[in-house]
Parts: C-alpha cells; sequence; structure tokens
C-alpha cells in the first residue's frame, strides 16, 4: 500500500498577473515585465516576467530595487479587477476536474483527484489533460504538481515552472525531498532556514535525520512539524485541513504604504476609510463579524506601533472599523509626525452581529443594507466603483499583492 493513500493536484498559474496583462496588451510579451506599481513607487513587486526574473527581480521585492536590478523592465500598476475575472475562469476548469477544489489564492489552487481515475484516467494522464484543458480555455499557462499530500505537491509544482508537470510517485517523496533545500519546505522563512543552518541543516534529507524531540526542543511545535513536512506530510502550518474544508480566517487585515510620507490628516484619515472599507467588505463576504479592530501605524523612522481595542458589540461595517481605527490613530499618533504606512486589522471573528440596534433606531440595519448594496454594485462594476466620500480623498490604489474580496469558490453572505 502507498504510504499516501489520496491523490492531490496543486495547480499554480504561471507569472498570473504578468500573463493576464500581456492578453490586454500583446506588446508586453518577451519583455521583462514587473507588477504591482511604477519604478519610483513604495509598493513591492506583485508579480515579474520570467525575463524580469533573470535580473533577481521576484515577488515581493520593494518596486524601487526590481527598477535598479532591471532598469529597462516595463512597470504596470496592475488590474485586480482582470485578475479576479481570470481567477473565475481557471476555477471554472478546475470544478470540471475535481468537486474538490480550494482555491489557496488567487492564482493556485488544490484539488483532491483521489476516486477520479474511472473518470479522468490516472494521474499523470489527468494532469495532461487539466494541463491542456487550461490553456484552451484560458489562454494561460500553469504548472501542476501531483503527490500524495498538499505538501508533496505544492513542492512538485514549483519545481515543475514554468509549465510543466511533475508527479512524486507514492513511496518516493523522501527522495524526492531529500536534494531540495530547507527553503523549498512550505511555510519555512528566511529566520527558520538561518536557525537550521546554525544546526548544520541545510537539506530536507538533513532535517529528516533529526527526531522530533531534538526539533521540538530547537523550535517548539514548529518543530514538530517540521518533523513531519521533512517526511512528506500535510503537518501544520497551511496545512491543517482536507482539501476545500470551509476553514475559517483568524484575522482580515489591510494595509497601504504611502508613496511619500504625509502628516495630511485629512489624506490620513481618508486612507484609514479606504482601509476599513476594504476589511469590511471581506467581512461580509465571509458572514464574519470581528469583535477586536486594531491600527498598524509606521512613521517616517520605520518606528511601528499596533493599537488594539475590544468592541462592545461585533461589526463588519465599514463606518464602524473606522470610527475605531480613527479614534486609535488620534490618541496614538504624534501630531504632525509623517506617516509612511497604515494598517487596519481585525479578530475575533463571529457569525452574526451583537444587539446593540435595537438601541439605534435601526441604524445599523439601514447601513448593512446599503453596504450590501455597495457590494453588489462593486461584484459588478469592480472594486473602485463605489466608495464612502470620506475615502475618496486619498489617492489610494489598491495593490494587486493584497488577497481580494470575491475569490472564486469561496461562500458569500448576503444581508436580508
Amino acid at each position: 500500500m502507498p504510504a499516501f493513500p489520496r491523490t492531490i493536484f496543486h495547480v499554480d498559474m504561471d507569472a498570473f498577473f504578468v500573463s493576464v496583462e500581456e492578453l490586454y496588451d500583446p506588446s508586453l510579451k518577451g519583455k521583462p515585465v514587473v507588477v504591482g506599481g511604477q519604478r519610483d513607487e513604495r509598493g513591492v513587486v506583485a508579480a515579474a516576467s520570467y525575463e524580469a526574473r533573470k535580473f533577481g527581480v521576484h515577488s515581493a521585492m520593494p518596486l524601487r530595487t526590481a527598477a535598479k536590478l532591471c532598469p529597462q523592465a516595463v512597470f504596470v500598476n496592475g488590474h485586480r479587477d482582470r485578475y479576479l475575472a481570470y481567477s473565475e475562469k481557471v476555477h471554472e476548469v478546475l470544478t470540471g476536474f475535481s468537486p474538490q477544489v480550494e482555491m489557496a489564492s488567487i492564482d493556485e489552487a488544490y484539488l483532491d483527484m483521489s476516486g477520479t481515475e474511472r473518470l479522468h484516467g490516472p494521474p499523470l494522464r489527468a494532469a495532461h489533460a487539466l494541463h491542456q484543458k487550461m490553456k484552451a480555455e484560458t489562454q494561460l499557462n500553469c504548472s501542476i504538481g501531483i503527490g500524495g499530500t498538499r505538501l508533496i505537491a505544492k513542492v512538485s509544482s514549483a519545481k515543475a515552472k514554468p509549465n510543466g508537470v511533475l508527479w512524486a510517485v507514492p513511496g518516493s517523496e523522501a527522495k524526492f525531498l531529500a536534494p531540495l533545500d530547507v527553503r523549498d519546505i512550505p511555510g519555512v522563512g528566511e529566520v527558520t532556514e538561518r536557525n537550521l543552518h546554525g544546526l548544520g541543516i541545510h537539506k530536507v534529507g538533513d532535517l529528516a535525520r533529526f527526531d522530533e524531540q531534538f526539533l521540538q526542543e530547537h523550535f517548539g511545535k514548529w518543530g514538530l512539524a517540521l518533523a513531519g513536512k521533512a517526511r512528506g506530510e500535510d503537518a501544520g502550518g497551511w496545512f491543517d485541513s482536507e482539501v476545500a474544508a470551509d476553514t475559517d480566517p483568524k484575522s482580515i487585515s489591510h494595509e497601504h504604504t504611502y508613496n511619500e510620507d504625509t502628516a495630511d490628516l485629512t489624506k490620513i484619515e481618508s486612507t484609514l476609510m479606504r482601509l476599513s472599507e476594504m476589511v469590511g467588505r471581506r467581512l461580509r463576504e465571509g458572514g464574519f463579524h470581528a469583535r477586536t479592530v486594531q491600527l498598524k501605524l509606521r512613521y517616517k523612522d520605520f518606528t511601528t506601533i499596533t493599537r488594539a481595542r475590544s468592541l462592545p458589540e461585533p461589526t463588519q461595517l465599514d463606518t464602524e472599523i473606522f470610527g475605531q481605527v480613527r479614534e486609535l490613530f488620534l490618541k496614538n499618533w504624534r501630531k504632525g509626525s509623517a506617516v509612511r504606512l497604515l494598517g487596519v486589522h481585525t479578530s475575533g471573528f463571529e457569525n452574526s452581529g451583537g444587539q446593540g440596534d435595537l438601541l439605534e433606531g435601526g441604524r445599523r440595519e439601514r447601513w448593512a443594507q446599503a453596504l450590501s448594496a455597495v457590494d453588489r454594485m462593486r461584484d459588478k462594476f469592480g472594486e473602485s466603483s463605489v466608495t464612502l466620500a470620506t475615502g475618496l480623498k486619498g489617492g489610494f490604489r489598491d495593490r494587486a499583492l493584497e488577497n481580494p474580496a470575491g475569490l472564486p469558490g469561496k461562500k458569500k453572505e448576503t444581508q436580508e
């Protein structure tokens, strides 16, 4: 019997944002392209074409750094509505191959293909069929990793890029992982990598030779997860649930970094309103009400503070979130000091709102109905089509890197 009886696909769209932009502007093909903003802005790279990656440009890199590494690159602001539209097309193709589809992000998904052999054939044949169908239906390339766990499938898709298919055959997981760098394990970042290197652990095979007790002593619970991951298991981190399990997020947040530091209170309040709108939109999409609201404030000198407040009644209303973070800002801002970054964070989710509306003459209910109508307009005409008046003056353009509302396959709650 194989160690992992399931068959999991990880489908990762190749340079998704760039590829979508090329469909709208074919002149971009073959050029080094950076999506996420302009070369002189403070934002980060959302995606880079393979031509740009040859110069060391990668996602999450500051745009200004990308411009220095690849001065000839074409910089594109990005169009979130286009990406969501193509993500819907991708999702439609995927659901034709398995009923168990989980969109991990706007451009990647997991499919549980277990038990579909009679319909689609063995894993490799099914993957090639999906590969061809995706190109025919969306005009986009993808890479597909196949494994008995989500972890193996994700690592395989990364090694299959670009535009390839890779299957780690059941029973070969340890041999497949052993020569890979520990950074190839999903969830291992720079700090963990540095700590592992300090212990002489550079390859996954090195990690697999240490027992769980040793790893737990050095990394706590994460050490136990690392031990499982080194064996190819779905251990901890992003892999605690089954594919397409309806797991709820622990928090929802959005941030904005100014291109130029500002102490303009009108602009700052406008930004806080826009961030509150974005957070409220995602709360309503998931049917969540937040009990805790938190402000993140970063000054010009990179000094960063966070301040949180527990609410008497949970909320998903933009206006109430804004009111709370505005108060937190005014109480904690060094008046006149230039602000570099603002963030709005919500947590402590509940599935229903409070009872305060009985004492407020239906005000919250009217806001809920109005914002529900606004959400429907944004679904139809785009996220930037409607905004509250306070948010109009900030000159705030959503970053393509942000996790958008309306991710395909995610449930949407409607207000009655």
